[in-house]
């Protein structure tokens, strides 16, 4: 018979995975979360979050009003840095709002501008099981297309607003036929397939998910290549397509160069 939980630190126990995350008041893309998960074992935490890994202590204190956790880094970017946050489990989904920077504990479950808190909701498990299960069988070729190769990220618009730098240098693209992959560092946030259609203006791009958080799902999009530089501007899945490469909207548009 499985232990039963004696400690909020117990209720934590575990792998979770990002379902959600707002830093600074912007939110993040499904895409750019699909990966992203937390593992808790003991007193001990491992989170992989854009591209980078991070280890450490994790101290909890189940009787503070919000309740409190206080997160000390022993290896990855943040090694020596203690990061103070809120927190509250209900069943499978966990809620907290972390400091990245500062020494002051957030006080309400709330991301705004210039704050450097990042609020998160994160549920038990990886997801990995009903993703695989979602992802659609699309034909493969290998016959390359334009946008054959590598290309690295320059810029990003998401909702309107532009990514930040961290995000940006850690961003990659590959086509290899009719597959596309894109990596924020070692994690990969989009894997599709894909069919070009360059008769009409802009050239139309659509996108069959094999993976993340958009496994399952189409996806519409608009493209311009000139063999150096990649625009690419595509909406939500069920939404239309965009019609220009406007930074606005709930459109992701991003600027890619040949690597």
């Amino acid at each position: 018979m499985p232990r039963k939980p004696t400690s909020d630190l117990d209720l934590l126990q575990g792998e979770w995975s990002v379902a959600s995350l707002e830093m600074d008041g912007q939110n993040s893309p499904p895409e750019m979360i699909s990966a992203c998960r937390i593992e808790v074992k003991g007193d001990r935490f491992r989170s992989i979050n854009m591209g980078s890994v991070y280890e450490g202590t994790i101290t909890v204190d189940g009787t503070a009003h919000p309740k409190t956790f206080d997160l000390k880094f022993t290896k990855g970017p943040e090694k020596g840095n203690i990061n103070q946050g809120i927190f509250e489990i209900k069943g499978d989904q966990w809620t907290l709002c972390l400091a990245t920077r500062g020494d002051a504990r957030p006080q309400k479950f709330s991301s705004k501008a210039n704050t450097g808190h990042a609020l998160q909701v994160l549920r038990r498990g990886t997801g990995a099981e009903s993703k695989k299960a979602a992802s659609p069988k699309a034909a493969v070729s290998k016959d390359p297309t334009e946008l054959e190769g590598e290309w690295r990220l320059v810029s990003g618009f998401l909702n309107g607003k532009p990514m930040d730098a961290e995000t940006v240098r850690w961003g990659v693209r590959t086509f290899r036929g009719n597959r596309t992959v894109l990596k924020f560092g070692p994690q990969t946030y989009v894997d599709a397939a894909f069919t070009l259609d360059a008769s009409h203006s802009p050239r139309r791009i659509d996108y069959a998910h094999q993976q993340g958080m958009y496994a399952g799902k189409s996806q519409l999009g608009i493209y311009e290549c000139d063999g150096k530089t990649l625009k690419l501007s595509s909406s939500p899945p069920g939404e239309a397509r965009p019609t220009d490469f406007a930074e606005k909207g709930s459109n992701t548009v991003t600027l890619f160069k040949k690597a």
